[in-house]
């Protein structure tokens, strides 16, 4: 496993200092290219999982946190939890391969600051990163939309069918797809076996799916849809 790794600079009293977490180098490589381009960003350390985010957040106490929400052994939804229940003040911008329908409300009320998708050009990454830093809120005009229209009482038209799984419900799904076994999936969680069952059949009465060898089927084909989207 890679060792979490330290990024030093001269400019760094002059910069914002931002920590990326990403399982892949190619995409750390990528972020970092970009933000380092600017004159008043940096990046200050990179981790490639929720183990070592925590430790070089807690090592180099970054301005922002620029979290993928999937990660090996823990979410990024619970990580961002994590953060905001020991660090409240922790800034955090979300970035996904999964539509914004998905994930952007339920990262916002987690406590991060906003969400991107990594479809999006790097103008606007950067511009995504200031806002946050300047302590508001960034989501897409859509999802803008989206939550005022929830406050006013209106439905979304055309919900995607993710959305009416928990957020606990959500990441079984997701693990299901990487091909996790109910066993491992409780042990990843620290939850029973149990658990994970009566959560697996809650998926299959939302999604009207009779038996869970098409639970499964279904979780791994809209995985690898997200997976070659990402690539």
């Amino acid at each position: 496993m890679t060792k979490p790794k330290p990024v030093a600079s001269r400019a760094a009293a002059a910069r914002k200092r931002i920590l990326i977490v990403d399982d892949h180098p190619l995409m750390r490589e990528g972020l970092r290219g970009t933000i380092n381009r600017e004159p008043d960003l940096m990046v200050c350390g990179e981790a490639e999982n929720a183990p070592q985010a925590v430790e070089l957040f807690q090592k180099l106490v970054p301005d922002l946190v620029l979290l993928d929400i999937s990660l090996p052994g823990k979410s990024g939804l619970e990580l961002v939890k994590d953060f905001k229940a020991t660090h409240c003040g922790t800034l955090i911008l979300a970035i996904s391969m999964y539509d914004e329908s998905l994930y952007a409300e339920r990262i916002l009320r987690a406590g991060a600051s906003g969400y991107i998708t990594k479809q999006q050009p790097p103008e606007e990454l950067i511009a995504a990163i200031r806002q946050v830093l300047d302590n508001r809120v960034y989501v897409s005009q859509e999802v803008s939309e989206n939550l005022l229209r929830r406050f006013s009482g209106k439905p979304r038209p055309n919900p995607s069918p993710m959305e009416i799984l928990t957020d606990r419900e959500l990441e079984i799904f997701h693990l299901i797809g990487e091909g996790k076994s109910a066993k491992e999936i409780a042990w990843q969680l620290h939850i029973t076996s149990k658990t994970v069952a009566v959560h697996c059949a809650n998926i299959r009465q939302k999604f009207k799916l009779p038996s869970t060898a098409q639970l499964i089927r279904f979780a791994v084909q809209w995985q690898e849809a997200g997976t070659a989207a990402d690539d």
